[in-house]
Formats: C-alpha cells, sequence, structure tokens
C-alpha cells in the first residue's frame, strides 16, 4: 500500500510545493472565470485602501513581490506596476501576516458556476469502503487554481 501511495504522489509531483519553490498546478481543473461586460464594473472596485501602518504596509509589498514571483500576478500598464484595485487589509496571526483582498463587489460581476456541493453523509458513505483517508491543505488556496487563457 505504501508504495502505490508513493507512485500517485509521485505520478502527481507538479501538484505539490513547498515554501520558496513554483506553486503546485491543478491541471486537468482549468477555472473559466466570466465577468458580466453588459454592465459597468461597480464604481466600489476602485475605493481607497484601508489606512494602514508602516509595518501593514510593508508586509503587504512583501506578499505582492511574493506572488509575482510565483506568477500568480503580473505588473500590467505603461509603468509595469502592480495596482491594486480592491480593499486590502494585513490580518496578523502568531506574528504571520496575510493578505486579504475584498472582492465583493467584483463577485458581483462575475457569472457563477452553478455545482452543487456534495452532502457531507453522501460523501461519508463513499468513503466508508475506504481503508485509508487522507487530506491534503493547499499551499496558497486559490492561488493554486490554473484559469483558461481566456479567464486571464
Amino acid at each position: 500500500m505504501r508504495n502505490e501511495l508513493l507512485d500517485v504522489l509521485y505520478t502527481y509531483n507538479n501538484a505539490f510545493a513547498s515554501d520558496n519553490e513554483p506553486l503546485g498546478a491543478r491541471k486537468g481543473h482549468e477555472v473559466d472565470i466570466t465577468l458580466n461586460t453588459d454592465r459597468k464594473y461597480p464604481p466600489v472596485l476602485r475605493r481607497p485602501a484601508y489606512p494602514a501602518s508602516p509595518r501593514a504596509r510593508e508586509a503587504f509589498k512583501k506578499h505582492i513581490q511574493e506572488l509575482i514571483q510565483l506568477s500568480v500576478i503580473r505588473k500590467v500598464g505603461h509603468k509595469e506596476e502592480v495596482e491594486v484595485k480592491t480593499s486590502v487589509i494585513i490580518a496578523w496571526h502568531n506574528d504571520k501576516s496575510r493578505m486579504v483582498g475584498n472582492f465583493r463587489a467584483l463577485n458581483t460581476s462575475t457569472v457563477s458556476d452553478r455545482y452543487p456541493v456534495p452532502r457531507i453523509q453522501e460523501t461519508l458513505t463513499q468513503l466508508s469502503k475506504y481503508k485509508y483517508i487522507t487530506s491534503m491543505d493547499a499551499l496558497r488556496g486559490f492561488h493554486q487554481n490554473v484559469l483558461m487563457p481566456k479567464a486571464k
């Protein structure tokens, strides 16, 4: 059983990453994000950022540079700058910072995919026949989703 698990992990090793490495990618599960273009995007997308302390501003710059290095975001525009149009706050937990964006206004212009969430009882029933069950946490959450070219 151990060798079978190692074979699977080796086969899909591009889905895994560790700190300071490129993100793993969920290839074969590309995400298609479609924005409604029949109406203007809400002006709230251009709100000024939340007030931030010098410590939070420095953490924000580090997060942006890290996301650029990981190819999650890219510089755009004539000045090749990263422009943040949504309100961003820096949350602190155990002296580690986390960047949090407010995308509620953008979500109102995004066409939703309608996939029902599986019922927990059905999932547990399906899993009951297995001997081993594991779960893995994504290193950077949604940043590991691969966008379809037209969604970029």
